[in-house]
Parts: C-alpha cells; sequence; structure tokens
C-alpha cells in the first residue's frame, strides 16, 4: 500500500468522479436532443442517466488500483452478520415512511409542492425498457456508486485523518447533499446522509447504507408508480397516516436497537 491518502486528495477523488459521471451523461443526452420524436429524447435522458451513475466509480477504482490500495479494505466492502442484516433492513422500512412525511412537510412549508412533483416525474415508468433502465439505475447503481464514493471511500477516508467520526459523517453528508444539486430535497438527503454514515461507521460496511439506499430509492419508485393503488391506505389528508408512522417509529426503534445489541464498536 502506498501513503496515506490526504483529505484533499480523497476530496478531489470524489469530485472528479461525480464531475466524470456529469459530463459523460450529459453527452449521450446532448445526443437525445437530435432525435425525432420526444419518445425517442426521453429514451436517451434514461440512457445518459444509466450510464452516468454506472460510470462514477470508475475513476475511484482507477484511483485506488493505480496506487495498489487494498478495494475491500479501502471502500468498507465487508461482510455483514444476518443480525445485523436485519436491524438495516427494519431501520430502512421505518425511514421511508419518515422521510416521506418529512417531504410532504417541508415542500408545503417551503411552497414547493410543484417542484416535488415535477422531480418525482422522473421516477414514472412509460414503458417496460424504461422501467429496467430506470429501476437498475435508481434502485442498484446509484446506491451502490454513491455508497462506495462516499460511506466507504471519502467518510473512511475523512474517520482516518480527523479522529473524529461525528465530523466525519456530518461533513459527508453535506457534501453528499450539496453534490444532488437538489434544494428541494437537501435537508432530507442531509438527515438520509447522516443515517448512512453512522450504519457504515457502526457496522464497518457499506452494506448496510447500501441496504438502507437501495430500499429508500427503491420504495420512492413504488411510491411514485403505484400511487392511487397505495395511497388510499398509506396517506391520510395528504399527509402518511399516523398508523404507518407509528409502524415506522416501531421499526426504527427495534432496528436501532438490535444494531447496537449486534454490533459493539
Amino acid at each position: 500500500m502506498n501513503q496515506t491518502i490526504s483529505v484533499k486528495l480523497a476530496f478531489g477523488v470524489v469530485i472528479f468522479s461525480v464531475l466524470s459521471s456529469l459530463i459523460i451523461a450529459s453527452i449521450i443526452a446532448a445526443a437525445g436532443t437530435v432525435q425525432p420524436n420526444e419518445h425517442s429524447q426521453n429514451t436517451y435522458n434514461y440512457i445518459a442517466l444509466f450510464v452516468g451513475q454506472g460510470f462514477m466509480i470508475i475513476p475511484l477504482l482507477l484511483f485506488l488500483i493505480s496506487r495498489n490500495e487494498p478495494i475491500i479494505e479501502s471502500l468498507r466492502l465487508n461482510s455483514i452478520s444476518l443480525s445485523t442484516l436485519i436491524s438495516a433492513i427494519c431501520i430502512s422500512m421505518g425511514l421511508i415512511p419518515v422521510v416521506d412525511e418529512m417531504d410532504r412537510i417541508l415542500s408545503f412549508v417551503f411552497g414547493a409542492e410543484e417542484e416535488l412533483a415535477q422531480l418525482t416525474d422522473i421516477l414514472i415508468i412509460d414503458y417496460s425498457f424504461i422501467g429496467i433502465l430506470l429501476s437498475t439505475t435508481i434502485v442498484v447503481l446509484a446506491p451502490f456508486g454513491e455508497e462506495l464514493l462516499f460511506r466507504g471511500f471519502l467518510q473512511k477516508k475523512l474517520e482516518e485523518s480527523w479522529k473524529d467520526i461525528t465530523r466525519a459523517v456530518l461533513v459527508t453528508s453535506l457534501f453528499f447533499a450539496f453534490i444532488h444539486m437538489n434544494p428541494v430535497w437537501i435537508i432530507q438527503i442531509y438527515l438520509l446522509g447522516v443515517i448512512l454514515g453512522y450504519l457504515a461507521w457502526k457496522t464497518g460496511s457499506i452494506l448496510t447504507s447500501l441496504v438502507l439506499h437501495s430500499l429508500n430509492n427503491g420504495a420512492a419508485l413504488v411510491l411514485t408508480n403505484y400511487s392511487e393503488s397505495i395511497n388510499p391506505y398509506y396517506l391520510w389528508n395528504n399527509h402518511v397516516s399516523p398508523i404507518f408512522l407509528v409502524l415506522a417509529i416501531c421499526s426504527l426503534s427495534f432496528g436501532f436497537y438490535n444494531l447496537n445489541k449486534s454490533v459493539q464498536v
């Protein structure tokens, strides 16, 4: 293994990885603008999203390989126990309704209901090919790439350099939120990042944060595309039903309790 990776270099690798992903995606999306109809243009946009998210980890992996860094250790790709996995799932299932309700409250407070609706439009699946692309991107590629980049690489390097877990988690989460360039969801993304960071640190593995990230994104996809069937049971006066919120709190409580019992740092 070569010399220790500095904080500036770690941030530089993350920024370069994200920018490379955006450039690749932009090139593909630009190619779609010359297509003869809106259907073809939208297809190019989803392909751009798919390729861009998939490319995000390439610069990071090339950087680690060039320095002979151990990939598994450097990116927290460690195995977890069944009990820890169950804890991560319970935390995920509890967090989904809570984050959804935060979306609804904050969009109302800041008068961003229309912007929120526009953001969720990208999650609507029009036909099977788009469904496969979108599901793979949102549920697999985006969580995997972002967890490797932020919790697996950046946060770990900050923890090692600063010797301050709280600071490392908070700064990584803030950077994670800003990278999304989404003012409507920035508070929710930041708080989600804090929990993702805590899980990765607590368990020593990004597999727990990956479970949460994937389930959260998958839930957004399901709630958006099957709202007509789900909302009569899930919502109450355009807010998450109190019953679901109570169940969510119970699931969160059990998840964190079981996690603290099964994982000793």
